[in-house]
């Protein structure tokens, strides 16, 4: 039933994508969808492409497993649009074209600083895909009994992924995210209200079960996150980071004025806002009608928690009603994985095409042709490298590479946008200092931390830890360091770097015309 139902979705969102194909004749068309996609639209896309598998099926295991703690990961991730409405959505739709490079371009006049906010990009788009496709290696395998093994289950999610953005380019990425979206929010609003009547539909009589069962302890900070400073740097790669993911921000230049990229997050806050509510509720029913036991033993992290929790509310193992359940769930965070996936694919293959071979290479001569035919190869290089990269991960815990994909967008590409928008003093130096010390600094920081050095028990066989050797970094996520350190260093590349003459007439025109949207696609002429 699993298997029928994902193969339902698949053929449904392949239909899309054949519909979006005859509607791609530009490159415009393939890396914004002509920019015609209706705030609703990009909202519901944006939601789509946010709540991954990781939400879905992390956090609701991170709850189930540690309460409170768990909840901390939902709140940080919706927080984060309060950062993406206020300051960042209409600048970067006013002063861009495809890509983050192209706002910053915009003001620092720099082909230099278009090929690191590139390489930027393509990094983030890198760890972010490497966790979906081995997370969707390891969903499969687990939910066929071991009969589909991720060496076979990877490959087949990167060669949809392929055939999604080849064929259909943004248009189809965001309606298969539309369609992602939707599904999730429908299992999740169903999962919520058999839970409430299982328990009389009181939310506190849930929390009183989970405390007889846990402890008074498990509803308080502490469960999971011992020290304070892994749950401050944490919240703040979460909160910091969504403003400055690329396979968000390219969601904005889909639409065709500011105000639609404004109201697009405003749709989004509302669908992501009430699903990480619904979370809560989830994660807490499985506490008490599954277990810990039960969820572990399914899977160590929790990620099964959900799909579980399903089919117990469905009447349990061996009904109708639960298998159905258990297998529609499923489906739905399969069809999430293929959404994520693609999001990052065409982010990643457009900053490639955009920035690199057109901006640098050809100095922005490249025809729509040449362009187009570059964008499609480019992704199904990015596909290609992604199965590569997921089969030879597929054995190790990656679930960390998500927040980290966090940690390097508030640390390498948050300081440089915030600088180029509000600091006079700010140039192309900076921007080149913050992003690469930023990347550099994140990076470091990791590989000296719990999440790849640590020195594994004897009886441990997973080697959860690459390197065997005490950390040096006590935090797993760097945050808390690597942020500060990036806007330190692009300050101080700002400050080193020589201005040119025009660097004050640029800030000024650039704050006039991402605070109007004057000169923006020709409807007002550029101010003088």
């Amino acid at each position: 039933m699993t298997f029928l139902l994902a193969a339902i979705i698949v053929a449904i969102t392949l239909g899309v994508t054949f519909w979006a194909s005859k509607r791609n004749t530009s490159a415009s068309d393939f890396y914004v969808a002509g920019g015609k996609i209706s705030a609703t639209q990009n909202g519901i896309a944006i939601a789509g492409d946010y709540m991954s598998a990781a939400s879905f099926l992390g956090i609701t295991g991170l709850i189930a497993l540690n309460g409170y703690d768990g909840f901390m990961y939902s709140v940080g991730w919706f927080i984060a649009y309060l950062t993406v409405l206020f300051i960042v959505a209409e600048p970067l739709r006013n002063l861009g074209k495809y890509t983050l490079a192209d706002m910053l371009v915009y003001r620092l006049k720099d082909p230099r600083v278009r090929f690191y906010a590139a390489f930027s990009t393509i990094t983030i788009s890198t760890f972010y895909m490497i966790a979906q496709v081995v997370g969707a290696g390891s969903l499969i395998s687990l939910l066929s009994g071991n009969a589909i093994r991720p060496e076979l289950a990877i490959p087949l999610v990167g060669v949809l992924m392929i055939v999604y953005v080849v064929i259909g380019g943004m248009l189809a990425t965001t309606w298969v995210q539309i369609i992602k979206a939707m599904l999730l929010m429908f299992a999740t609003i169903v999962m919520t209200v058999l839970i409430l009547a299982r328990f009389g539909f009181s939310f506190s009589n849930l929390l009183g079960q989970v405390e007889a069962r846990n402890g008074a302890e498990f509803l308080g900070s502490g469960v999971k996150y011992t020290k304070p400073l892994e749950l401050i740097s944490l919240c703040l790669a979460l909160v910091l980071g969504t403003a400055g993911l690329p396979h968000i921000l390219v969601r904005f230049f889909t639409v065709p004025t500011a105000q639609d990229a404004r109201k697009s997050v405003v749709w989004a806050m509302v669908l992501i806002g009430a699903f990480y509510v619904m979370t809560a509720f989830m994660g807490n029913a499985a506490n008490v009608l599954l277990g810990k036991e039960a969820i572990t033993e399914a899977n160590a992290a929790g990620n099964m928690a959900a799909p579980m929790l399903a089919q117990a509310l469905g009447g349990g193992a061996g009904t109708v009603g639960g298998e159905f359940g258990l297998a529609f769930v499923t489906a739905v965070a399969f069809a999430t994985i293929l959404a994520v996936v693609a999001g990052l694919t065409i982010s990643a293959s457009t900053s490639f095409t955009h920035d690199i071979y057109n901006g640098v290479l050809k100095g922005g001569q490249a025809s729509e042709t040449q362009q187009f035919k570059v964008a499609r190869m480019a992704t199904v290089a990015v596909g290609i490298a992604a199965i590569l990269l997921g089969l030879l991960a597929k054995n190790q815990n990656v679930a960390f590479l998500v927040a980290l994909a966090f940690a390097i967008a508030a640390s390498a590409n948050l300081p440089v946008i915030l600088y180029t928008l509000f600091w006079r003093r700010f140039n192309a130096n900076g921007a080149i200092w913050g992003i690469v010390g930023g990347l550099a600094v994140t990076l470091a920081l990791i590989a000296v931390s719990p999440n790849i050095m640590g020195v594994d028990p004897p009886e441990k066989t997973t080697g959860r830890h690459p390197i065997q050797a005490p950390a040096i970094f006590p935090l797993e996520n760097p945050g808390i360091v690597s942020i500060p350190a990036g806007f330190a260093l692009a300050a101080l590349g700002a400050l080193i770097g020589r201005r040119r003459e025009d660097d004050d007439r640029a800030f000024e025109e650039m704050q006039y015309r991402a605070y109007t949207g004057a000169g923006v696609d020709g409807s007002v002429a550029a101010h003088d």
